[in-house]
Order: C-alpha cells, then sequence, then structure tokens
C-alpha cells in the first residue's frame, strides 16, 4: 500500500514539473550554460581574445537587460592551444561533464572538423566556429549554423581585384591543412575564373616551419602577388622573411588576421599587406558598427575586426536562442535559427534555411598600412 501511495505521489510530483522533469541540458531556471574550446594559448591566442572580448560584451549587455527570455547567458570557456585533439577532448568535456546546451564560437578548420562527430552524436548545435572551410557547409551540416563568409571567397575576391588591376603572376603560401587545402581549391577556381595560371603554389607545416626556405621558394618566380593562407603568428613569421628575402610582391591574407595584436606586428615590418574582411568596419556609419564602436569604447574592448566578429557571433546566437522559446530545446534553437532568413544585424545580413547554413556573404577588402591601420 505504502509502495502504491509512493508511485501514485512520485507521477503527480512528474506531472506538476513537465518542464523541469525534460529540460535540456545547460538550461536551467535562470542560465543558459554554453561551452566554448578555443587556443587561449598557443598560435591564435591574441586573436582569439579580441573576438571573445567581442562576444562577451554582447553577452553582457544582454544579460544586464535581463537575459534572453528571463535567463543569463553563461560562457563556460577551455583552452584547446590551438590542438585539434585537444579542441575534440574539450568538446567531450563540455558535452558529457559540463552538460552544455550548445557549443559557440571555436578556432580552426581542423578543430572543428574534429568535433563534428561528437555533435552528431549528442545532437548539440554548434554556432559561429572561427572557420570559413567549405567542408563545414557543403554538404549542410544540421549542427554546424556558419555566420562569417566562406575563405574560398575572401581568395576569388581578391585574385578579382588583381586582375582587374593587371596583375597576372599570382602565387600562393598555404600551410599544409584542411584551412590551407580549403584556401588553395578557392585560389585554383579564381585563377581558373579569371583565365590565369597559378605564378608558384607552396606549402608549409602549421608546427616547425622553415620560414625563409619557404619565402625563398615563393619568390623564386617573381610574383607580382602572393596570396598568404596562414594563421596568426605564422603569417607574421612569413611575411617577416618575404620582406628579408627582398620579395617585393604585393602580399594578400585572409580575415582570420584582422586582428589588432596582428596589426601591430605587421606594423614593426613596414609593409602594406591587403588583408580580407568578413564583417564591416568596426568605426563605420553602418547600425552596427556605431553601436559597437559605442559599447566598445565605454567597456575597453578593442574597437576591432576580431572583436566585431565575436559580437556579431554572439547576437546571431542570442537572435537564436530568443526565437526558441521560453523553454528553448537543442532541436528548437536549430529551428529557430533557420528560421532566420536575411536577419539583418544593422549593415550585415544573416540567412539561414533548412538546405543552408552558410550565414554570410559578406567579403570586403582593406589595406593594412605601415601605420597599422586598415584602410578601405
Amino acid at each position: 500500500m505504502n509502495k502504491t501511495w509512493l508511485g501514485a505521489a512520485a507521477l503527480m510530483h512528474f506531472l506538476a514539473y513537465p518542464f523541469a522533469a525534460l529540460a535540456e541540458d545547460g538550461i536551467s531556471d535562470n542560465e543558459i550554460m554554453l561551452g566554448q574550446t578555443v587556443g587561449l594559448t598557443g598560435l591564435v591566442a591574441d586573436p582569439v581574445k579580441e573576438t571573445n572580448e567581442g562576444a562577451n560584451l554582447f553577452f553582457d549587455a544582454v544579460n544586464g537587460n535581463g537575459g534572453v527570455n528571463g535567463r543569463k547567458v553563461k560562457l563556460v570557456t577551455i583552452d584547446d592551444k590551438f590542438d585539434p585533439e585537444l579542441a575534440k577532448a574539450n568538446a567531450r568535456t563540455l558535452i558529457e561533464r559540463q552538460h552544455v546546451f550548445a557549443l559557440f564560437q571555436g578556432r580552426g578548420t581542423p578543430h572543428t572538423e574534429a568535433i563534428l562527430p561528437l555533435l552528431a552524436q549528442y545532437r548539440v548545435p554548434l554556432i559561429a566556429p572561427g572557420s570559413g572551410a567549405t567542408v563545414l557547409r557543403e554538404p549542410v551540416n544540421k549542427w554546424v549554423f556558419n555566420i562569417r563568409a566562406k575563405y574560398q571567397d575572401e581568395v576569388i575576391d581578391a585574385v578579382r581585384v588583381f586582375a582587374a588591376m593587371g596583375i597576372r603572376n599570382i602565387g600562393l603560401i598555404s600551410v599544409d591543412d584542411d584551412f590551407g587545402r580549403d584556401g588553395m581549391e578557392g585560389f585554383k577556381r579564381a585563377m581558373k575564373m579569371f583565365d590565369l595560371t597559378p605564378n608558384a603554389i607552396v606549402t608549409y607545416g602549421r608546427v616547425g616551419s622553415d620560414y625563409a626556405a619557404t619565402a625563398a621558394e615563393a619568390t623564386r618566380s617573381n610574383p607580382q602577388a602572393l596570396i598568404v593562407i596562414s594563421s596568426s603568428r605564422n603569417t607574421v613569421e612569413l611575411v617577416k622573411a618575404l620582406h628579408t628575402s627582398g620579395n617585393r610582391a604585393q602580399i594578400m591574407t585572409l580575415s582570420n588576421n584582422s586582428s589588432e595584436s596582428f596589426a601591430r606586428e605587421i606594423h614593426e615590418i613596414g609593409q602594406d599587406i591587403i588583408v580580407s574582411q568578413i564583417v564591416p568596419a568596426p568605426n563605420s556609419s553602418t547600425p552596427l558598427g556605431r553601436e559597437f564602436e559605442t559599447a566598445a569604447r565605454k567597456a575597453g574592448v578593442p574597437v576591432s575586426y576580431a572583436a566585431l566578429e565575436g559580437y556579431v557571433n554572439a547576437k546571431v546566437l542570442v537572435e537564436g536562442l530568443r526565437r526558441a522559446g521560453h523553454n528553448p530545446t537543442r532541436e528548437g534553437l536549430v529551428h529557430a535559427l533557420e528560421s532566420m532568413d536575411a536577419f539583418d544585424v544593422g549593415g550585415m545580413v544573416i540567412s539561414y534555411g533548412h538546405n543552408d547554413h552558410s550565414g554570410s556573404k559578406y567579403v570586403d577588402l582593406t589595406i593594412l598600412d605601415k601605420r597599422g591601420r586598415f584602410i578601405h
């Protein structure tokens, strides 16, 4: 009799609190817990710091105004030292032990690829991976929502501009990993589009590279322009080696090198380079630029392209969470994000759909001058 009564009482308790019983991991009455694995130390530490500062700037503003549907956003970050295997282990920890609701804003193509099986296994969304690689977009992965434009589009835009300037001898230096191979594929496509033949294609290892030898090989064929597919510190070392070797080619690199820290180090070398961007200027007259610059200066956050990218990433995620409603689920977040057709964040449009998780197509080219300023 007692057992029957206890069973009935337990059932009544379950029915009285259905949402508490069925709540998703990472969702409590007052909090949404997100996870991030990213290189807080190592090769990309400086740009990661800026991007995270931009994201947290927006999260802090949201939390200061009551959060998302009454819940504060909490971001749990673990350092992966820009190592793909550690990124995978960290993602497993965040999902299995920290029980985060979703993953947010990693960094690196091979690093993101390493965690894809975990997203599928646990049905956990990843919003704003720090990669423009095509493999994260085609075919569409239900659990991955990109925001930044594709690396290949950045490369194609650069070749288009060079071709319009009459520059035909264009070479490529590319890191020998999936990030570099993706950029190389875009380079080959672009050269074919504009009926050009690559002047040189040179690859180097991400770890333990001989930059002088790489620069010498790229210089041997006398290119007029060189596109460098590389990350942060490696790119700086390559530019130094090219400068030392007497290479006078116009250098172009991608948006992953759009941080203030990268600009400072290039400024010390004293060479103008072209850097593609995947967000508008952080001090532009767009609504997004005005909103970000005002908030960043007040909070002491760098008014940089890298910080603005993080700000945009957080803004898109928060919009998805809002649309997911008062009792969000991971499936609900996926459907909410897929409902964002032409969502304008203030001069930059993000579009998703059931068959398209690309996000933005925004690409712009800037020149990083000898004084360390990005010029349009």
